[in-house]
C-alpha cells in the first residue's frame, strides 16, 4: 500500500508541466510543505493537505518568470506613447519621470504587482529607471510577488541629469541601498541589482565602475543592449564598435549579466555574449511596436546562451501578460526564420519559466522541483476560447490569457484565489493609482 503524503497544500488533478524535462503529467498532484515543493506524485498517492486546490480541467505550471520589465515607472506611462520610434519615445518618458514621486511610484508598483500576480506572474526583474526602489519594496511587502530591483544608472545623454545620483551611488552603494534595505530586501524573495540604463546613456568609466561595484558585492546586472538600429549608428559612429564589443573591451561582459533586447547582434557579438556567460532577455513584443528589430533567437540558442522571455514592461508592451509574450514570440520566430518548427510550444513555455528564471539568475525557481519555492499557477483550459485542448502546451501558448489564471501561489502562498487577489482592495488599487496617473501627467506634460 502507497504510504499517505501530508502536506500544507496540494493541488491536484491538473495536467502538470514541471519544466524540468519530459511531457506533462496528467491528472498528478503537486505537494506543497513548508513554501517549498515536496512532491509531484501520481493521483494514485494518498495525500492529506491542509488545503486541496481541484485544478481538474486546468494546466499546473511554475509561475511565470519576467525577465526584463519597467513595472513601476511604465505603469504611470501606458497608451500615453503610442505610435512613435524608441528614442523619442524615451525622451518623452524622461519627460514624465522627472515628476514622479515616491507615492505615486508605491500605487503604481501596486497596480502593477495586482496585474502580474493575477496574470500568473510570480517573479520579475525589475530595470528600476525611475532611480528610487523604496517604493516598489513597500509594495511588494503588501503584495509577495519575487524579484531582483535592479538600481537604475546613467551619467550622459538625455539621462545626464542624474548623472550626480548615478556616481553617488557607485560611491557609497550601502548609502544608497540603506532604504530599500531597511523597507524588506531579505535577499532572497526580494533581492538588489545593477541596472545601467544603455551604453548610450552610460560613459564607458560608469560601466567599469559598476562592473566592480558588481563583482566585489556579488550583484547581478540587468541592462539594455543593442536594442535598435539608432543605438547601432551611435555606437558606430561613437566608439567604432558594436554595442557588445565595446561592453567587452571595457570589461563588462560576464555571467552575472542579463542583457535585454539584442535585436542588433551580429555573429561575432553572440560569440562574445556566449564566450562571456552573458543571459539575455527576449522582449518580442516591444522590440515589433518600437521597430527595435527581431532577435536571432536560434542563432544565440544554438550558440549555447541562455535566454528567458520579457515584457519590458507596460508602457512598451502595454500588458504584463506573458500569455501574448510567448505567443508573440513563437510566431514572430517562425516569420524571421521561415521554419514552422521554431519555436515550438514546448520552447515557448520554457523561455517563460526555467529559461527566465536562469536568465534573471534565478535558477532555484521556474520548475516544479522538490525542494525548490512553492512558486506556481494554476490556469483554467476548460474555456470557449481553448476548447478542444487536444495539446495542454498549444492551449497554452497560442490560446490561453491572462484571465485564465485562477490560482497563484509564492513561496507557498496563495495570493490569487479564484482568480481574486487575497487580503488587498483591488477596486481601491485601481483607482487611487489612476487618479495619480492622470496627475502626473497634468503636471508633466502641460508644461
Amino acid at each position: 500500500m502507497t504510504p499517505e503524503r501530508t502536506c500544507d497544500l496540494a493541488v491536484t488533478g491538473g495536467t502538470v508541466f514541471t519544466m524540468t524535462g519530459g511531457d506533462p503529467l496528467p491528472g498528478a498532484t503537486v505537494l506543497v510543505d513548508g513554501g517549498v515543493i515536496t512532491g509531484v506524485v501520481p493521483a494514485s498517492v494518498p495525500v492529506r493537505a491542509t488545503r486541496t486546490i481541484d485544478a481538474s480541467g486546468s494546466a499546473v505550471l511554475p509561475g511565470f518568470v519576467d525577465s526584463h520589465t519597467h513595472v513601476a515607472s511604465n505603469m504611470l506611462l501606458r497608451g500615453l506613447l503610442e505610435d512613435t520610434e524608441l528614442f523619442a519615445w524615451l525622451e518623452t518618458m524622461w519627460q514624465l519621470k522627472q515628476d514622479f514621486d515616491h507615492e505615486t511610484l508605491y500605487w503604481a508598483s501596486m497596480c502593477g504587482l495586482v496585474e502580474m500576480a493575477k496574470a500568473g506572474i510570480t517573479s520579475f526583474n525589475e530595470h528600476f529607471d525611475a532611480y528610487a526602489v523604496t517604493p516598489q519594496v513597500r509594495a511588494l511587502q503588501d503584495l509577495p510577488l519575487r524579484a531582483t530591483l535592479g538600481f537604475g544608472f546613467a551619467d550622459r545623454g538625455v539621462y545626464a541629469d542624474v548623472a550626480p545620483w548615478s556616481w553617488k551611488a557607485v560611491d557609497d552603494f550601502d548609502a544608497a541601498s540603506a532604504g530599500a534595505v531597511a523597507a524588506g530586501v531579505d535577499g532572497d524573495r526580494v533581492r538588489l541589482g545593477l541596472s545601467p540604463h544603455a551604453p548610450y546613456s552610460c560613459t564607458g568609466d560608469l560601466w567599469k565602475a559598476l562592473r566592480e561595484l558588481a563583482t566585489d558585492r556579488g550583484l547581478p546586472i540587468h541592462t539594455h543592449v543593442a536594442e535598435g538600429l539608432r543605438e547601432q549608428a551611435f555606437m558606430e559612429q561613437t566608439h567604432g564598435r558594436t554595442t557588445v564589443q565595446w561592453l567587452d573591451d571595457l570589461g563588462f561582459l560576464g555571467p552575472d549579466v542579463t542583457a535585454a533586447h539584442c535585436t542588433q547582434l551580429t555573429a561575432s557579438d553572440i560569440a562574445l555574449l556566449a564566450g562571456a556567460g552573458v543571459k539575455v532577455a527576449h522582449c518580442p513584443i516591444s522590440n515589433a511596436k518600437l521597430v527595435s528589430g527581431t532577435m536571432d533567437l536560434r542563432g544565440l540558442l544554438q550558440a549555447g546562451v541562455t535566454v528567458g522571455l520579457a515584457t519590458d514592461g507596460p508602457a512598451s508592451h502595454n500588458s504584463l501578460d506573458m500569455f501574448q509574450e510567448m505567443k508573440f514570440a513563437a510566431a514572430i520566430q517562425k516569420q524571421a526564420t521561415q521554419d514552422p518548427t521554431f519555436l515550438t510550444t514546448g520552447e515557448a513555455l520554457h523561455l517563460a519559466t526555467a529559461g527566465s528564471a536562469d536568465a534573471m539568475h534565478r535558477p532555484e525557481v521556474g520548475r516544479l522541483a522538490v525542494g525548490a519555492p512553492a512558486d506556481l499557477i494554476v490556469v483554467d483550459l476548460d474555456r470557449p476560447h481553448t476548447a478542444p485542448v487536444y495539446d495542454a502546451a498549444a492551449a497554452l501558448v497560442y490560446s490561453s490569457r491572462a484571465g485564465d489564471v485562477t490560482h497563484t501561489v509564492v513561496g507557498g502562498r496563495v495570493l490569487v484565489d479564484g482568480g481574486e487577489v487575497v487580503g488587498l482592495d483591488e477596486a481601491r488599487i485601481v483607482a487611487t493609482f489612476t487618479e495619480r496617473a492622470y496627475a502626473l501627467r497634468d503636471r508633466s506634460l502641460s508644461r
